[in-house]
């Protein structure tokens, strides 16, 4: 009886054991959901990682910024805002100086290019399309899809 007793404990608690495992693997020991570590937009490193979902507000969109290696990085934005280059500059996605044609972007997602070095610069797309607006100058809608995108 004492046995089974001990094997039973002994089945308690290495269920408990790999609970406890379990719900570190899913939460990370700080008590974060596990997405991998992520660095702000702007960070020194220049790229997201994973917390790819930012912002609060009642409209989203998808916001896709692809870099000069052609890497891909994909954001869901909640927001407020009106229009697509408020959203982003208030996310720090994007950065860059007012123009006589509005803002003329030079850094997305913390990587700056230099046309007047090497003639790369970000190119605005809106469903895959070459934006026929501004980013800032362009109205959010529900659904559609933002881009920017590394070209020479």
């Amino acid at each position: 009886m004492k046995t089974k007793w001990s094997q039973k404990l002994s089945s308690f608690i290495l269920c408990m054991a790999l609970t406890v495992a379990m719900a570190l693997s899913v939460t990370g020991c700080n008590g974060k959901t596990n997405q991998g570590a992520s660095s702000p937009a702007g960070s020194e490193t220049g790229a997201q990682t994973e917390d790819h979902v930012l912002g609060e507000g009642s409209t989203s969109f998808t916001f896709t910024v692809t870099d000069q290696e052609g890497t891909e990085t994909e954001f869901e934005i909640h927001t407020d805002q009106e229009t697509v280059g408020d959203a982003l500059t208030e996310l720090e996605l994007i950065a860059g100086e007012e123009s006589d044609y509005g803002l003329y972007v030079k850094t997305v997602n913390g990587v700056t290019l230099d046309y007047d070095a090497d003639g790369a610069y970000w190119a605005f797309y809106v469903n895959g399309e070459y934006a026929q607006t501004g980013v800032d100058a362009t109205t959010i809608t529900e659904g559609d899809a933002y881009s920017f995108k590394a070209e020479k």
